[in-house]
């Protein structure tokens, strides 16, 4: 007998607690944001030298990253973001990018 149900099947994740460098180098930034159950959103924030950051939200990670950027610039920084907020270990990005944490009282 074939049963057939209406309930969705939700995508398999990866835990990120499992993800190491290779997966954040490697897999395709769209793929890795989906596994990841991350949102990348345009931010309102437009100053020169900002590029994006991480940001932990009802228990969901949250990457905003500036309007317009460059597709390039865009996936590296996003990898880099992703990397610092999960505590995988990154090479340093190229200069003049750095990662900094903020402590948001």
């Amino acid at each position: 007998m074939t049963v057939a149900t209406c309930t969705p099947e939700r995508p398999v994740r990866k835990p990120a607690a499992s993800v190491t460098t290779a997966d954040l180098l490697d897999t395709p930034l769209p793929q890795l944001l989906a596994d990841l159950d991350v949102d990348l959103v345009e931010s309102s924030i437009t100053a020169r030298g900002f590029t994006g950051y991480a940001h932990q939200e009802a228990g969901r990670l949250l990457l905003a990253m500036r309007p317009g950027q460059p597709a390039l610039e865009r996936d590296c920084v996003a990898r880099a973001l992703l990397g610092n907020a999960l505590g995988v270990p990154m090479p340093p990005l190229p200069a003049p990018y750095r990662v900094s944490d903020l402590a948001v009282l």
